[in-house]
């Protein structure tokens, strides 16, 4: 959503097998005066699922970077500005088209930084294609099936699977400002507070956009849901893991189980102290000083022990 973007960001738009992705990058001052001359390395911001995502989620964070590195959010397909087509979303579209992205979008391999399912869906095009990738930044990945707990289904199926039914619980739950501040209270935030009126302005925009409850409803079905560790050994890319202390659905024990299934390739593990699923929206000012530290290491060679 360009106008919740900050300035000096604008919108460019790269065309998948599904429809067309949009994202937003530095085009204009104060960002292309520091680096109009230079090669920066890309660095590119993944956003959760959920209803009302989109790339707004990271927009606290991405600037402080800009001066630094080539800055690149996407909404993905279904969400916020991007392509919404009718249709039953798997996991392999999503592998699919963010590997069509990302090899449009950089001619040499990305870094990336992710949340949630979307960062278990970059460990898995990792795995696939590790060409792609320098490095990966985590916040709280899952399938939201790991170790065979399902733990993002809030209501039974035979519901959920009820076109009529889902549909109203869609209208109901995340196409108005109640619904959505309640949502990020409930569900995404360890503090209320901290829920800005801007926050609930991006998300219910993103969620009020046509045919938006496909991709959202196929997340709340369960449709995306995948068991994490079953591919997490085989990641090769260096990794690092951020974890909100009092996330829901995906706990902070099933994180650091997560995490010793691989010391190889995960560098470092972080426990963002009372924060929900979004550290990086509820307190991004720690996340940039974390994300900092971390990135200077990776990207010199090096790792966190």
């Amino acid at each position: 959503m360009l106008q919740f973007q900050p300035p000096g960001f604008g919108q460019k738009v790269v065309n998948t097998s599904l429809g067309s992705m949009v994202y937003y990058t530095p085009i204009a001052s104060p960002w292309t005066v520091a680096t109009a001359n230079e090669e920066l390395p890309s660095l590119v911001f993944l956003h959760n699922f959920g209803g009302g995502a989109s790339a707004y989620e990271w927009s606290k964070v991405y600037p402080a970077f800009a001066p630094t590195h080539r800055i690149i959010a996407p909404d993905l397909i279904g969400w916020g500005q991007s392509a919404h087509p009718i249709r039953d979303y798997q996991v392999s579209d999503y592998l699919t088209t963010l590997g069509e992205f990302i090899s449009q979008v950089a001619d040499s391999p990305v870094t990336v930084v992710a949340s949630s399912l979307t960062g278990a869906l970059t460990i898995r095009l990792a795995i696939e294609r590790p060409e792609l990738f320098k490095a990966l930044f985590l916040v709280c990945p899952s399938g939201f099936d790991d170790f065979g707990q399902n733990a993002g289904r809030r209501l039974p199926l035979n519901i959920i699977r009820t076109p009529f039914l889902s549909s109203l619980i869609y209208e109901l739950g995340a196409t108005n400002d109640v619904a959505v501040r309640n949502f990020l209270v409930q569900f995404l935030f360890s503090k209320p507070q901290r829920v800005s009126t801007e926050m609930v302005a991006a998300y219910l925009a993103s969620a009020q956009q046509p045919h938006a409850e496909y991709a959202a409803l196929a997340f709340l079905r369960g449709d995306l849901y995948f068991d994490l560790p079953l591919y997490i050994d085989q990641l090769t890319v260096p990794t690092v893991i951020f974890w909100g202390e009092r996330a829901q659905f995906t706990r902070l024990d099933l994180g650091k189980r997560l995490a010793r299934l691989n010391p190889r390739a995960v560098k470092g593990f972080e426990v963002i102290e009372d924060t929900g699923i979004l550290p990086h929206l509820e307190q991004p000012a720690v996340f940039i000083g974390l994300l900092e530290r971390y990135l200077r290491l990776i990207e010199v060679g090096g790792n966190s022990d």
